[in-house]
């Protein structure tokens, strides 16, 4: 790529600082690194920790196997997992002829291997005056319809969108904002706003406290995008090589701070920050390091894509969840581009688990339909089957040891993870009596336990405790919020997802 011409329009460090713009030296262009280990800083906090290890057989003497556990092969349906059902993209929400907008999106809702949905809107989508939010009829149907059927949403809000004809900006904005001449892309003349501006801060800050208000840690959402630079959000407005910015150090200084004031409001519920690399030189790099230390999460939207983003989201340290978007066949025989007996969409899916993903997207690309997506699996149903039972992270007590310790009874428990991806948080464990008279709840490690390897932990119970009827439950802490994890196993579960605790015929006489 060619050296980027700058765009001269007067930016000053006062007006930068006016803003809450950071105005302390960056580099232009902050470069990429390995993710592998790479200091991130600390650990996340970890209250209430399990003692886990290490055990010696000379320590826990009277130890003996009572319970043993094997992997579910059912679809689980847990918090910061699973395949996403795209209901709306960068062209509009999903819509087939002779239907309802509200059939066309309940038929997406119901696909069972969807356990989660995504919609993708404009700015103008969810606000056309200032101070208030009004949300699209796609943006209120999916919403409702996730309640129904108990699907949570993840969204990203477009401040730019080169696959419409108009503006994303909702209108009461758009004379406001100068709109800076990039060049000429698929024979249109794309523009980008100066995100610098005033008048553009002021409206950006006041949409994100208008969503972190209504939405932060609401119960029906699963995460939030970044709001970053660029067409449709990503970090970029390739390939074009020139960005609205008089120089890289304002870019970046801009989207510095605009993520730091998401981070700040979005205080519950994780957000996705794109790898894009920094093709536009607007600091992408940072805010990806930047995400991650402030424990939130990263995305992609691609899979046959830069080193890179290969790199990052395949080294991430554990606790950071990731979110991998591809479109998918849609069954027809154009669309399915065969090699050695391998469909394009199946090739992508096995290079998807290679990253350890926690979510994937079941999509049409700008063509979204249920009819497609159950078209192409009805067609192929083994990989995309085998991705919904392997995505994400799949928890289970594999092992559980008895023993005895001072006249003290107790557990110790090994946790397996028989997904692809690491827990992204703390798992909270308890165990507890139906009388809730015995509750003793601890969490792991964070990221713990991970795919291949067991994590044990350290129940001590009160004198006199039979551990037989006790219930184990399991949640998952994301930026301190906890949700019910339902354990993996294919041994039969309560109705909250819980374990009740017996023996496992023969276990202890091997």
């Amino acid at each position: 790529m060619q050296r980027r011409s700058f765009l001269k329009t007067g930016v000053t460090a006062g007006s930068l600082a006016a803003l809450g713009i950071g105005t302390e030296p960056l580099l232009a262009h902050v470069p990429p690194h390995n993710f592998d280990r790479y200091d991130f800083g600390s650990v996340p906090a970890v209250s209430e920790r399990l003692y886990q290890g290490p055990f010696s057989a000379d320590d826990y003497p009277s130890w003996n196997v009572v319970m043993a556990l094997t992997p579910s092969r059912e679809i689980v349906a847990n918090y910061g997992m699973g395949l996403i059902t795209y209901v709306c993209d960068e062209v509009g929400p999903a819509k087939k002829e002779g239907e309802t907008l509200a059939e066309s999106i309940e038929k997406l809702v119901k696909i069972p291997l969807g356990t989660k949905l995504y919609i993708r809107v404009n700015w103008k989508d969810v606000q056309r005056q200032a101070g208030k939010l009004e949300l699209c009829e796609h943006w209120e149907l999916t919403f409702d319809l996730a309640r129904r059927y108990q699907k949570r949403v993840g969204f990203r809000v477009m401040m730019s969108n080169p696959d419409i004809p108009d503006s994303p900006l909702p209108e009461f904005l758009r004379d406001k904002i100068p709109m800076v001449k990039l060049g000429e892309w698929q024979k249109r003349t794309r523009y980008e706003p100066r995100y610098d501006d005033p008048a553009f801060q002021a409206a950006f800050r006041e949409l994100v406290d208008l969503l972190a208000d209504a939405y932060d840690g609401h119960a029906d959402v699963e995460y939030v995008d970044t709001f970053m630079y660029g067409f449709w959000g990503e970090g970029h407005t390739w390939p074009l090589e020139s960005n609205p910015f008089p120089d890289n150090v304002t870019a970046e200084n801009t989207f510095v701070s605009m993520l730091q004031y998401q981070t700040e409001r979005w205080k519950k519920t994780p957000m996705l920050t794109n790898t894009q690399p920094d093709f536009s030189k607007v600091g992408n790099s940072e805010l990806v390091d930047r995400t991650i230390r402030s424990l939130n999460w990263l995305r992609t939207d691609t899979i046959f894509i830069e080193n890179e983003q290969i790199e990052a989201l395949s080294n991430r340290p554990p606790w950071t969840g990731v979110s991998v978007e591809v479109g998918i066949s849609d069954g027809s025989p154009q669309s399915l581009r065969i090699d050695d007996g391998v469909t394009y969409s199946d090739n992508v899916i096995h290079h998807v688990q290679d990253v350890a993903p926690c979510y994937f997207s079941l999509w049409n690309w700008h063509r979204i339909q249920a009819d497609r997506l159950l078209n192409y699996h009805s067609q192929f149903p083994d990989v995309l089957e085998e991705l919904a039972r392997r995505i994400g992270y799949r928890v289970r007590p594999s092992w559980v040891w008895s023993y005895e310790e001072g006249g003290y009874p107790g557990l110790i428990i090994g946790f397996v993870n028989d997904g692809v991806a690491a827990v992204p948080g703390t798992l909270r464990i308890s165990l507890q009596s139906e009388d809730r008279k015995v509750n003793v709840a601890g969490c792991l490690d964070a990221g713990y336990p991970l795919p291949g390897k067991v994590r044990q932990a350290k129940f001590a119970l009160p004198r006199g405790t039979k551990w037989k009827g006790l219930r184990l439950q399991a949640e998952i802490e994301v930026k301190g919020k906890r949700y019910p994890v339902n354990w993996a196993c294919r041994q039969k579960l309560n109705e909250d997802g819980s374990l009740t605790l017996r023996t496992t015929n023969g276990v202890g006489n091997v």
